[in-house]
């Protein structure tokens, strides 16, 4: 049976303890539709921004943190392979689950800091179980609903 929920409107989302692939690997979608297949070194070679004092919540097993999540920003991300084609980035996991970012949210960060894919964690890689390439949103603290562990698909719209 074929799921149809949109995984990038509002929805909950149960965690999911084991990584639902093997491979650490996710598809980019660029605007005009060509794909790249974009993996933790190819994030390495961008300026690397270190976010601290981010927390994740998680469905039925509370918060933890603080956390210094570290990676690329996901505004740096896109102007560096879209330019600026692109007004919103799709961010899905490998399990299913999304958030859409508008290019005017990456344009003001919030104070807490910017929106990252983030490969490490208080300076060390992040471990396929943690999510391996994870999107953070760092002003995020009630729900999670905004955070993707297991990035599987970006894909920037115009």
């Amino acid at each position: 049976m074929h799921d149809n929920r949109d995984p990038l409107q509002p929805h909950a989302h149960e965690p999911n303890p084991e990584p639902p692939s093997a491979d650490p690997s996710f598809e980019l979608v660029l605007p005009d539709g060509r794909t790249q297949t974009i993996t933790v070194s190819d994030l390495e070679k961008l300026p690397e921004t270190a976010v601290p004092n981010c927390y994740i919540v998680s469905t039925g097993h509370g918060t933890t943190g603080p956390f210094t999540f570290s990676g690329v920003t996901l505004q740096e991300f896109a102007q560096v392979y879209a330019s600026d084609g692109w007004s919103q980035a799709e961010v899905i996991s490998a399990d299913g689950f999304g958030n859409r970012v508008f290019a005017e949210e990456l344009a003001r960060p919030d104070a807490a800091g910017p929106i990252v894919l983030a490969y490490k964690v208080d300076g060390r890689p992040l471990t396929r179980q943690e999510g391996l390439v994870r999107l953070i949103v760092p002003s995020e603290r009630d729900d999670a609903l905004r955070q993707v562990k297991w990035v599987g698909v970006i894909r920037l719209r115009p």
